[in-house]
């Protein structure tokens, strides 16, 4: 008997492109699945479009959000699942017409504690932002080789609607248990924290939809592209070692972010830029310090929150020329 694999939807008023998306896994070269599609309190034509698949086939199951928001769509649906692989879809994308059994191939051939990813390939019927194309090629240099979490503290490094992991690694992490936005970034991390591995694939399984109203543009809960909280939090469960001074190296957009968060848990810190207008002048009654003024490298846990690619290279050589570690002793937060 081929394994039944659980397809989880939450949509709130995806009636533009529901239809076609649901098709998209109708058509999977991989049969045995089942997908539960919840409603979150749409007041578009959703419920409609998911009744009507329901009646058409059997294999699609439709409910409706008792709660609100995308965590509780995806508890629902998680709890009324049965298939003993777990995989997560948007409801305004599209499925390859072998992703399910592609996915679910990787996971049958490397067993427990792995995730199952594919690529992924934007489109849009407005011009693609850079952003977006920048996004997606480096997801898919870590897809590639199955290298995803090195970079897990600069961006969210599983593709939240184009992964796949056995029902008892998802228990195992306690997936969608915590209100933590963006969820899909809580996710990687837990996956991340306890250990599983990547499987790599170099094959794009996942056409992404861009426009003005999708929800990771709109939705507050996203509103915040510099993920500080969520990296925050991590980062001391996972990775602070107290006998280390802790150091910031950037005073732009991002390091302000991060500083005021460390403000607010009363962590200590030194902060640091390279700009000669911020150097030895107070943001937050803190004083910047120029790199080249920090003794003791080796005694420091560091944070980058720089953006520009060309000073990470830099302040990378120069960490490892003082033979610290990458996601031990530096860690890069953009």
């Amino acid at each position: 008997m081929k394994p039944l694999v659980s397809i989880l939807i939450p949509a709130k008023n995806e009636a533009a492109f529901l239809e076609e998306c649901l098709k998209s896994i109708q058509n999977q070269t991989y049969q045995n699945w089942e997908c539960i599609v919840i409603d979150d309190h749409s007041t578009d034509k959703t419920i409609e479009i998911i009744q009507k698949f329901c009646k058409l086939d059997k294999r699609f199951k439709g409910f409706k959000n008792q709660n609100n928001g995308i965590i509780e769509a995806l508890r629902l649906a998680y709890r009324i699942s049965s298939g003993d692989y777990i995989s997560r879809m948007d409801a305004d994308d599209l499925m390859t017409e072998n992703r399910v059994e592609v996915l679910l191939g990787k996971l049958l051939e490397n067993g427990l504690n792995h995730i199952s990813v594919g690529k992924v390939k934007y489109f849009s019927e407005n011009k693609l932002g850079e952003g977006f194309k920048n996004y997606e090629n480096w997801l898919n240099e870590l897809t590639e080789t199955g290298g995803n979490f090195r970079d897990i503290f600069k961006e969210c490094v599983i593709p939240s609607p184009c992964w796949m992991v056995h029902r008892k690694d998802l228990e195992a992490v306690n997936a969608f248990d915590e209100n933590r936005y963006p969820e899909d970034y809580d996710l990687a991390f837990r996956f991340y924290e306890a250990g599983y591995e990547v499987v790599p694939c170099d094959q794009a399984l996942h056409h992404w939809r861009d426009y003005p109203t999708r929800s990771s543009r709109t939705d507050e809960n996203y509103a915040d592209h510099t993920f500080t909280e969520i990296k925050a939090h991590y980062f001391f469960k996972l990775k602070r070692n107290k006998d280390k001074e802790l150091a910031i190296i950037g005073a732009g957009h991002r390091g302000k972010k991060l500083v005021k968060k460390l403000l607010e848990l009363h962590e200590s810190f030194i902060w640091i830029d390279q700009n000669p207008n911020k150097i030895r002048k107070d943001i937050y009654d803190i004083r910047i310090q120029p790199l080249k003024d920090v003794v003791d490298l080796k005694g420091k846990q560091i944070i980058v929150t720089l953006s520009n690619e060309e000073a990470k290279s830099e302040l990378c050589q120069i960490f490892k020329s003082h033979k610290l570690e990458e996601m031990k002793d530096f860690f890069f937060f953009a």
